[in-house]
């Protein structure tokens, strides 16, 4: 099965892997049978292919799930739609669901960030930097590691950054994402010279692109 939904409000504080249980627990009261990998440490065969930044609103995520039910059945996405939307919490509101190819994996390319920026912000100052970025070969930023002893790293994010556009009381900022990362939201806001006081909504995700195969 390929789920798309959203996350908004407060649900958007669940990090990766207590989402991924979110779905795991409701598929269990919905009567969705959800295949485990063989072996010591059985493990639901269920990805959240690409990763929410904690506190990030989105109304573009994909969730696969391998399960046993038998999936040949009339109306079986809809019904499937049903019964999982009622054992979801509020803030978790399912899309789509559709019955694909049990082998098809999905690679995201780019996605995009929506920044609610308070209008006395949208200034000259904001545009001269967003300028600025856009005509930099280069945006070395730092990035800490999970390796304690190795220190922060240097990384240059300029690859990641696809194009950084105002809309009304908005910056969309579209990135490119691929096996080796993309760019973060932390630094997309250090980047940009934004905080917290300056954004009047949650950042949003949206319009993610994906290739499968």
């Amino acid at each position: 099965l390929v789920i798309k939904f959203k996350i908004v409000g407060n649900l958007r504080f669940l990090s990766h892997a207590e989402t991924a249980k979110v779905f795991q627990r409701a598929c269990v009261r919905a009567g969705i049978k959800i295949k485990y990998s063989e072996g010591f440490n059985p493990r639901p065969k269920l990805s959240l292919p690409l990763p929410r930044p904690v506190g990030i609103e989105s109304d573009d995520e994909l969730l696969c799930l391998r399960v046993s039910n038998d999936l040949r059945e009339t109306d079986i996405e809809s019904r499937i739609i049903a019964d999982l939307s009622t054992q979801l919490p509020e803030g978790c509101v399912l899309l789509s669901v559709i019955v694909d190819n049990a082998n098809k994996s999905f690679q995201p390319c780019s996605e995009t960030y929506v920044l609610d920026v308070w209008e006395e912000f949208l200034n000259e100052k904001i545009k001269a930097t967003i300028k600025r970025l856009l005509a930099s070969e280069s945006l070395n930023v730092q990035r800490r590691t999970g390796v304690r002893s190795s220190g922060p790293k240097i990384v240059d994010v300029r690859g990641f950054l696809k194009s950084i556009k105002l809309d009304q009381n908005s910056i969309i900022v579209e990135c490119n994402v691929s096996p080796a990362g993309s760019i973060r939201v932390e630094e997309i806001l250090n980047l940009l010279e934004l905080d917290a006081r300056k954004l009047r909504a949650p950042i949003r995700r949206t319009n993610v692109q994906w290739q499968s195969n």
